[in-house]
């Protein structure tokens, strides 16, 4: 009987496995643009501690594991930056990064106050492209990253929740 993947709240003793993952998962990423000096790989482990102390960051797990994880801030102007999606490799394709995205834009949308979310990929991560286009995201923009790697930028909008209330 096999066990089923859970999100949540990262927690402070997430770190260090977090910060595996995500060397782990983006892997293939700088492989892609011929570049290991991306972000993700570069990140020191006390920025990551420290971006876990004040953004939205959840994890996946599967059983002790954390096999996924996605954090994101909601800045001044209401919009909702989503960062550094990412998946174990060996599940990579059966949709939990799906999930994960899911379940970030449901921790970071606050009626009334969030009005977008936004995030970016690199512009040959096809796969990213479609997961993102998939979720309603669309092109808004694109810059070079300080790492050199072409950066496609996506945005959508914010649905307020009582836009769907019914009236009898």
């Amino acid at each position: 009987m096999g066990m089923s993947v859970t999100i949540s709240a990262a927690t402070a003793e997430d770190v260090e496995q977090i910060f595996k993952l995500q060397y782990l998962a983006f892997q293939r990423e700088a492989e892609l643009y011929g570049n290991y000096l991306i972000q993700p790989l570069t990140q020191s482990l006390d920025s990551l501690k420290a971006e876990l102390a004040t953004d939205t960051v959840l994890v996946a797990r599967l059983g002790d594991e954390i096999v996924g994880t996605v954090r994101g801030s909601v800045d001044e102007e209401g919009t909702a930056k989503i960062a550094k999606l990412c998946v174990h490799p060996r599940l990579q394709g059966h949709g939990l990064g799906a999930r994960l995205l899911r379940a970030v834009e449901e921790a970071l949308a606050s009626p009334g106050t969030t009005t977008r979310f936004r995030l970016h990929t690199g512009h040959k991560s096809e796969s990213n492209l479609r997961l993102y286009r998939k979720a309603g995201y669309v092109k808004v923009g694109g810059r070079t990253a300080s790492d050199g790697v072409q950066l496609v930028i996506l945005e959508k909008e914010a649905k307020d929740p009582t836009d769907f209330a019914v009236s009898a």
